[in-house]
């Protein structure tokens, strides 16, 4: 899976699961502060990614990804 399939994964379920607005789904943007993606929401996020890309995420991996472009990049280390 490219870069470009993983990040439209990522907005599609931004959008459709979490109703986040399109204009906000940026690779800068904050997951927590921008996005407003909270500890409950993450919950979610790990079923998703497990359906999406087929692996789990863990929390420890988790804890430097700050930004959608790092959350991207994680997805994309461990599908490739």
């Amino acid at each position: 899976m490219n870069r470009t399939e993983i990040e439209e994964k990522v907005k599609d379920f931004l959008i459709e699961d979490f109703e986040i607005d399109e204009d906000k789904i940026r690779p800068e943007a904050r997951l927590k502060e921008d996005l407003e993606i909270d500890s409950l929401d993450f919950v979610d996020i790990i079923v998703i990614v497990d359906k999406c890309f087929g692996f789990r995420l863990k929390a420890e991996e988790m804890a430097g990804v700050d930004t959608l472009a790092q959350f991207c990049d994680y997805i994309e280390n461990k599908v490739n």
